[in-house]
């Protein structure tokens, strides 16, 4: 049986970087007219056979249903979770377009912790030891916090819903918890007390070990996995200041092969979607798994219900084959014919050698409140150097330059033949490249550098959203 004919005309939703490297990498494919970016930002519609539907708003689903017909789109790649948990999707599969992202019901494995938890001990996935606490379960919270920080290794709280990153606590005792527990649980400003609905807060025990992403592209039943990716989601060197929604990734991880997603997705994607279809709301899209590589082996922090961003800019430069065909078979519920076409007891899509590290430019103040209207310069040098520039928060600024428009402004890709050689190359893109307050780390991927011929301490993960 071959793969399904490539989608001639594909219709992505957002205008972040991941969506750029999306964009990028389908409209590279062969066959491919052209693929539309709604809304787009200032730069993906300056990629080869890619343009941007800037008038399009993603949240509202007859729009993308609109925006979708009028572009007549053979497949619709549906990249934030915003618009997923909008019901974007649902509208689309309603409307009879083939649409690569789970339903509502099925992107709750994002939206909710608390239903990610849920789901997983129903499917026999082991996670952090947890409880979700609603408003006014204050006193009920504390004690539980009390519970787990008397083993000695403090907890994590975590805002139940979508929080952009913003919606992570990790504490060291009762003391640091409670004004999280607070915060989460009564009427705040804060972004841990704006999601409607219960619960509103996780607690869960603190786990220590190195982290990765393990992404697989899902049809509702079955799984391909694609390159595992790891990222930085501190501000700051050495995993120092706020929690944000990503500084940085790179792909491979020194400590586990790119084959090892498929072990990993037969131990945890499969049976989530097994539990998920059992019931009746199946997973089509981007299945994210972020993972800790603890001393008792791997345990799931969170699910995410699509791409990783910032791992999306370092996984989708190194598959090897064409993504689209991929992706149109999940959508239809039938990727039978792609892993008909792998290795024998393969579940991992084919990668190209090499290592990819990428770099996150964000603004002055970010994760606060960011600046903008910053010229950028230096992007055409980090170019010519042969960096891959994904723009998030951009704006065009006339004749032929951008400004600042964002907290997380762009991702800066170096490419090699292992990690020191693709971070070396990365780390010069990223010093050309200049504004007022430019933020950047500059130790992505030097945790576990074996070529430093040393390893970070183990950190603590937080869990942030991407």
């Amino acid at each position: 049986m071959s793969l399904p004919i490539m989608p001639t005309r594909i219709l992505v939703v957002g205008g972040g970087a991941r969506e750029h490297a999306l964009a990028w990498k389908l409209a590279g494919e062969p066959g491919v007219n052209e693929v539309a970016v709604a809304p787009g930002n200032a730069a993906i519609g300056t990629e080869p056979r890619v343009r941007t539907l800037r008038e399009v708003d993603a949240l509202i689903p007859a729009a993308v249903v609109a925006a979708a017909q009028g572009h007549a789109s053979e497949l619709v790649v549906i990249g934030p979770e915003a618009p997923l948990e909008a019901g974007v999707a649902d509208a689309l599969t309603e409307a009879g377009i083939p649409v690569f992202g789970p339903s509502r019901a099925a992107a709750r494995i994002e939206t909710s912790k608390a239903f990610c938890h849920d789901v997983a001990a129903a499917a026999g996935v082991r996670m952090a030891a947890s409880r979700a606490f609603a408003a006014g379960e204050l006193e009920a919270a504390l004690a539980y916090a009390a519970t787990l920080a008397g083993s000695g290794s403090g907890l994590v709280v975590k805002a139940d819903g979508l929080a952009a990153g913003k919606g992570v606590a990790v504490c060291d005792d009762v003391a640091a918890a409670e004004d999280a527990l607070v915060r989460a649980l009564r009427q705040t400003a804060d972004p841990m007390a704006r999601l409607p609905g219960a619960p509103r807060v996780v607690i869960e025990e603190r786990l220590f070990g190195r982290e990765i992403s393990v992404i697989a592209v899902t049809d509702g039943h079955r799984g391909v996995a694609l390159p595992v990716a790891r990222d930085h989601k501190r501000l700051g060197d050495g995993d120092r200041g706020p929690n944000t929604g990503g500084m940085g990734a790179y792909s491979p991880v020194p400590d586990l092969p790119d084959d090892a997603g498929a072990r990993l997705l037969a131990e945890f994607h499969l049976p989530i979607l097994a539990e998920l279809a059992r019931r009746g709301t199946p997973f089509r899209g981007f299945l994210y798994a972020g993972l800790i590589l603890t001393d008792d082996g791997p345990v799931l922090l969170e699910c995410n219900a699509r791409l990783g961003d910032p791992e999306a800019q370092v996984i989708l430069p190194r598959l090897a084959g064409p993504l689209g065909p991929v992706l149109l078979a999940a959508a239809r519920g039938d990727l039978g014919p792609v892993l008909e076409r792998l290795p024998a007891d393969s579940l991992s899509l084919p990668t190209m050698p090499g290592a990819a590290v990428g770099i996150v430019l964000a603004a002055e103040g970010y994760p606060g409140t960011p600046k903008r209207g910053q010229t950028i310069g230096g992007l055409d040098e980090a170019v010519r150097l042969g960096c891959l520039v994904f723009h998030a928060g951009t704006l065009a600024r006339p004749p032929n330059g951008y400004a600042t428009n964002g907290g997380r402004v762009l991702t800066v890709v170096g490419r090699g033949d292992d990690l020191a050689s693709a971070r070396a190359l990365a780390e010069r893109g990223a010093e050309t490249v200049t504004w007022d307050g430019v933020q950047r780390r500059h130790d992505i991927g030097i945790d576990v550098d074996p070529v430093a011929g040393e390893s970070a301490p183990a950190v603590a993960i937080t869990g942030g959203a991407r």
